[in-house]
């Protein structure tokens, strides 16, 4: 069987991760994605470390893909993409504004070869305004969206990075659903558009529900840090660390039976949810205390007998092994000719019908040149021709 978006082509100019992972997603569902490149490489190539000359940030970015390395810069390289642009669905490009329409690629172009092309724009910042032409990379977005000072260290004050791209992910998934969308609206109505999103508006819509929803009233606000629950985050136990979180009534009085505290389920300060949220401070230390008097399995079994939701804090080696994600069959192990067995997560959806799945790990630099072209309707004595003029890039394995 084969994904929901299969039929689709998608040509992929986007480099780093938000463009390239929101592609991957597509491919993984079925579309034809076509990855561009300069004929040296994108960043992601470059950066990392390689194993057989693949980069691990880049394979786990770019699978279900193919590669084509042309130079853009060249005449011949733009009329190749154009002749692609033909039979091409979607466009996503992440150059900072102006960028594509100086390539010779805009939208303008784009349309009048395919017009109902889905064109996808995605920047850091926006297309106008004052930090719109400026680089960006996800540290910029989580300072500036909220989510450095949502991190903001309780005792010092400090505002705190998250320590994975959260922004860059984030736009990805967005992006993603925004494209499939714009395909079921011109299944139905013929027409495309454009799509535009950034990395800094992704993220404002992305943390506001319980980050920001202390500004929702106008006139009324509260200071959004009060306004977040008082999440229970990570707790030492006698031979490790664990989380547990007891929002409701009934998973508080599971937590107090579980440390057998349960005096405190009547206790005034904690016995409503507005109760525990004006007191968390006190109740957090409580609980850390608490929790230190238990090893974590014990502890552990007794939270999940009460139905209060809990579980180890797992590096990230324990989690190949954790059950759950056994059960799940969420790690895959695929067997290359070149880099050997690769472990890569298979795509989180399940479709029962038009199942979404790796066909193919991430492409080695240029490795379809040859057929995409043929496919665009160059003979073959064409090619070779790009290829002695420096038109197409080739890795060598």
């Amino acid at each position: 069987m084969n994904g929901p978006l299969t039929g689709f082509r998608v040509l992929d100019l986007t480099t780093m991760v938000s463009g390239p992972v929101a592609t991957m997603m597509l491919g993984d569902q079925g579309a034809d994605v076509i990855k561009i490149e300069p004929i040296d490489g994108e960043y992601m190539r470059k950066a990392g470390v390689k194993h057989r000359g693949m980069p691990n940030g880049f394979l786990s970015c770019n699978r279900s893909k193919r590669s084509l390395s042309i130079n853009l810069k060249s005449e011949e390289g733009v009329v190749a993409v154009k002749r692609l642009l033909a039979n091409t669905d979607v466009l996503v490009q992440n150059f900072r504004p102006g960028a594509i329409e100086r390539m010779g690629l805009g939208e303008a172009v784009a349309r009048e070869i395919r017009p109902d092309i889905i064109f996808v724009s995605i920047s850091g910042f926006g297309e106008k305004g004052p930090y719109s032409h400026q680089r960006v990379y996800d540290p910029i977005i989580q300072a500036l969206s909220g989510l450095a000072d949502i991190q903001r260290d309780k005792d010092s004050g400090k505002p705190k990075m998250v320590r994975t791209i959260i922004p860059d992910k984030t736009t990805s998934v967005t992006a993603a659903q925004a494209i499939t969308a714009a395909l079921l609206h011109r299944e139905r109505t013929g027409e495309g558009q454009h799509i535009r999103l950034s990395m800094l508006d992704t993220m404002v819509a992305y943390l506001w529900p319980e980050g920001m929803s202390g500004l929702n009233y106008v006139g009324h606000e509260v200071d959004p840090a009060r306004a977040q629950m008082g999440l229970d985050l990570v707790f030492e136990t006698q031979d490790g660390h664990i989380t547990a979180a007891a929002v409701s009534d009934m998973e508080w009085a599971g937590l107090c039976r579980a440390l057998r505290r349960e005096e405190l389920i009547s206790d005034p300060r904690y016995k409503s949810p507005a109760d525990r949220s004006k007191n968390q401070t006190e109740r957090r230390q409580m609980i850390t205390d608490e929790l230190l008097k238990w090893k974590t399995d014990e502890i552990l079994e007794r939270l999940r007998s009460e139905d209060v939701p809990c579980a180890p804090i797992l590096d990230r080696w324990s989690l190949l092994d954790d059950p759950q994600v056994k059960e799940n069959k969420m790690i895959e192990l695929h067997n290359h000719p070149v880099l050997g067995d690769v472990r890569q997560p298979r795509p989180a959806v399940r479709f029962d019908r038009s199942p979404a799945s790796v066909e193919k790990l991430a492409p080695f630099l240029g490795q379809d040149n040859d057929l995409i072209l043929q496919e665009a309707g160059y003979s073959k004595e064409e090619i070779a021709e790009f290829y002695e003029r420096g038109v197409l890039g080739l890795q060598e394995l």
